[in-house]
């Protein structure tokens, strides 16, 4: 490869993981290429990319970085998987293919800085997707407003409830009397 070739691989990897939200590294050493590729187009449907580089020009690329802290990491056939919108869909990915492919083998993530080992990049695999997530922060929100809200309207719906019943019973009462007249 020549030094322009190698300066363009560092700038497109370092673009990418600009935009990144998480990079998880697996290791793909015995995996077919079509095998590969299935997990490249899937990660691609997860929005995100699933890139294999040299590690020395990777270190090259976190150098200076947010992801600085995945170099120690970067020893033998790697790919970075990163996820450019949801961080556990990523996750859940490389998590699935890792149990459906044995020859790829996580080695861990780096997720808002934190470094997370193989356990750790599993819980997050577990987690609900980002929407699920706000779907259920909101409920939580929402529940004391409507709490507040029904006590506020108690009292004006007894009134209503007594108000009817008592007009059922005075026209029920008038009913009888004209039935006797």
């Amino acid at each position: 490869m020549k030094r322009a070739e190698k300066i363009d691989r560092v700038r497109e990897l370092q673009d990418d993981l600009g935009r990144a939200t998480v990079a998880v590294l697996a290791e793909y050493r015995g995996l077919t290429v079509g095998q590969m590729n299935r997990f490249r187009r899937a990660v691609r449907g997860a929005h995100g990319r699933c890139r294999v580089a040299k590690n020395t020009l990777a270190r090259r690329a976190v150098t200076g970085s947010r992801y600085e802290k995945l170099g120690p990491m970067l020893e033998g056939p790697l790919t970075l998987i990163l996820g450019f919108e949801d961080p556990v869909t990523v996750a859940k990915l490389a998590v699935k293919f890792s149990e459906e492919l044995p020859k790829l083998a996580l080695r861990g993530a780096l997720l808002d800085g934190q470094v997370l080992p193989v356990a750790e990049v599993k819980a997050l695999a577990t987690l609900p997707a980002r929407e699920v997530l706000r779907a259920q922060l909101l409920g939580v929100l929402q529940a004391p407003a409507t709490q507040l809200l029904r006590t506020l309207n108690e009292p004006a719906a007894r009134v209503a409830r007594l108000v009817d019943a008592i007009g059922k019973r005075a026209g029920s009462g008038a009913d009888e009397g004209n039935a006797a007249s």
